[in-house]
């Protein structure tokens, strides 16, 4: 099963940036690894999410995932919507748990209001 999850993430034309509980990124697919570029792209693995958001981001995530950790039953936060350079999206935070409902990270999830036009 983890070849064909890693298989989803990896093509997904939005960028998935995960951090486990500590705030460190473990992993961001080729998308997120473009898009973010100009903060060190793949050099941001490994390092601490805060590292490439502003404070008032940074105490957003703090604040998401403390509300996390207080409710096992919350799995997906609302974080902005970008409508600008030619984007529209609202990009979200989710909880990532085990089975039983431990928290074991999180990812910031992008989701396009641009509908494709391809014939």
């Amino acid at each position: 099963m983890n070849e064909f999850l890693e298989a989803v993430v990896e093509a997904d034309d939005q960028p998935v940036v995960i951090c486990d509980t500590e705030h460190i990124i473990v992993y961001m697919n080729p998308t997120a690894i473009r898009r973010y570029e100009k903060w060190g792209g793949e050099k941001l693995i490994g390092r601490s999410i805060f590292d490439c958001h502003n404070a008032h981001s940074g105490e957003m995530i703090r604040s998401i995932f403390a509300r996390f950790q207080e409710d096992r039953d919350l799995h997906k936060v609302y974080t902005y919507t970008k409508k600008k350079d030619g984007e529209d999206r609202d990009v979200y935070i989710v909880a990532l748990r085990k089975k039983g409902g431990e928290l074991i990270g999180y990812y910031e999830k992008h989701e396009s209001r641009v509908h494709e036009a391809r014939k």
